[in-house]
C-alpha cells in the first residue's frame, strides 16, 4: 500500500510570503514547487491580507495539500511589525482551516535545526541544504520561498519519519546514521 501526502509549507509575510510544496510517498520526499507572493506593490495592509488568503486558497485548490506547516512569527522589538506578521500568518492559517486542512506551526529555530542541524543557521545555509536534500537545480534570488519549503520539510522530518530517540551532534552525524533517507 502506497502512503502518499502533500505538505504545503508557508513563510508568512506582508512584503513577501514564501511557500513550498513537497510530496511524500511512503517515507521519501519529492520536491513539487516553491515560489513567493510579492506583496510590496500593495499599499493597503488589508488588501495584502486579502491577497494572502486568496493565494493560499488557490494553492490549496490546485495542489490539494493534506497538511500545512507554517513558520511562527519570531519575537522582535517592533510591535507593529509583529502585529502585521501575526495577521499574515493568521490569514494563511484561516485559509487552510476553512478547507479542513490540519496546520502545524514551527518556530524558526526548530525549522533551521530540522534542516541543517543548527538552530542558528542562516537563510543561505537552509537553502543550500534544501538544494541538496531535494535535488534543486538552482535557488531563487529571494530566499523567502525556500523558507516556506523548509517549513514543509521540517514537518516531514517531525512527522515520525525520522527515528526518534537518536542523538545527533550535527548534520554529518545525522547523515551517517540515516544514509537510507538521503538521495
Amino acid at each position: 500500500m502506497v502512503n502518499e501526502r502533500i505538505i504545503l509549507g508557508i513563510d508568512p509575510g506582508t512584503t513577501i510570503m514564501g511557500f513550498g510544496l513537497i510530496k511524500v510517498i511512503n517515507k521519501k520526499m519529492e520536491f513539487l514547487q516553491l515560489n513567493e507572493l510579492q506583496l510590496s506593490k500593495y499599499d493597503n495592509h488589508y488588501q495584502k491580507l486579502k491577497i494572502i488568503f486568496e493565494r493560499t486558497i488557490e494553492l490549496i485548490e490546485t495542489h490539494h495539500p493534506d497538511e500545512i506547516a507554517i513558520e511562527a512569527p519570531f519575537f522582535g522589538k517592533n510591535v507593529q511589525s509583529m502585529l502585521k506578521l501575526g495577521r499574515a500568518q493568521g490569514v494563511a492559517m484561516a485559509a487552510g482551516l476553512s478547507r479542513g486542512i490540519p496546520i502545524t506551526e514551527y518556530e524558526p529555530k526548530k525549522i533551521k535545526m530540522a534542516i541543517t542541524g543548527n538552530g542558528n543557521a542562516s537563510k543561505e545555509q537552509v537553502a543550500k541544504m534544501l538544494q541538496q536534500l531535494l535535488g534543486l537545480k538552482e535557488l531563487p534570488k529571494n530566499l523567502d520561498s525556500t523558507d516556506g519549503l523548509a517549513a514543509a520539510v521540517c514537518h516531514f522530518f517531525n512527522s515520525g519519519k525520522v527515528i526518534a530517540g537518536k542523538s545527533y551532534s550535527g548534520w554529518d552525524a545525522f547523515v551517517k546514521q540515516n544514509e537510507d533517507k538521503i538521495r
